[in-house]
């Protein structure tokens, strides 16, 4: 993930074209049971498919398990498609969903976070209740930028899972809100409002960890 996107919200992509299915020969593959065509799938998604499903379950196994999982299901279910969205859209939903399950069916190894007791706090008009440590030009140091990604890396497995599922979907695999929303199967306003909470999440966190090593430096 970009530190920039943290630093920086990007304004999202519209088109008022009519939609073409960027997986439309992969699609028809798929619905002909190509002898090929599962290999495509799992070359085209495979690792956009892992990123998504080991940020929700958070464990690499459970990762691969759902992401076996939803492989078989997009083939043994691609008849039921109907192109009502777009069909990477459609297979992300299904990745997240048996994340979600995954999630559900094994004990928690941790007490989910709650945004509301960590997110920065926010006066009466909307600005920041403490002040904001701009550390912007330290973060072109190279050494700084590996800090920092690591940081953000622990950052993105501390927020809840609907959280991150939003964040790896807009902020990593650069999709639209609109597409997000489609994939998770949420509206407009609730990924927009997710994305945005959970960005504070990590810039407070970059922010911690700055004012931590410029305090051991001073």
């Amino acid at each position: 993930m970009n530190l920039q996107v943290v630093l920086e919200r990007h304004t999202d992509r519209t088109s008022t074209c009519t939609r073409v299915d960027r997986d439309q020969d992969l699609l028809e593959a798929l619905r002909r049971r190509e002898p090929m065509a599962a290999e495509r799938l799992v070359s085209t998604y495979g690792e956009r498919a892992y990123r998504l499903a080991s940020r929700i379950t958070g464990h690499s196994d459970d990762a691969q398990e759902v992401v076996q999982d939803a492989f078989w299901a997009t083939i043994r279910k691609i008849d039921m498609f109907r192109g009502e969205s777009a069909f990477g859209s459609w297979f992300y939903r299904i990745v997240a969903n048996a994340a979600y399950q995954k999630v559900r069916g094994r004990q928690s190894r941790r007490q989910e976070l709650s945004l509301d007791e960590v997110l920065p706090l926010f006066d009466a008009d909307g600005c920041h209740a403490e002040p904001v440590a701009d550390w912007s030009q330290a973060a072109n140091d190279p050494a700084t930028q590996a800090e920092l990604r690591t940081t953000l890396s622990a950052a993105i497995d501390e927020l809840p899972a609907a959280y991150r599922a939003v964040l790896v979907l807009r902020d990593i695999e650069g999709r639209s809100t609109a597409e997000a929303a489609e994939a998770l199967g949420l509206s407009i306003a609730l990924v927009k409002t997710r994305a945005h909470r959970a960005r504070l999440f990590l810039r407070k966190r970059l922010d911690e960890r700055m004012t931590t090593t410029a305090a051991a430096v001073a």
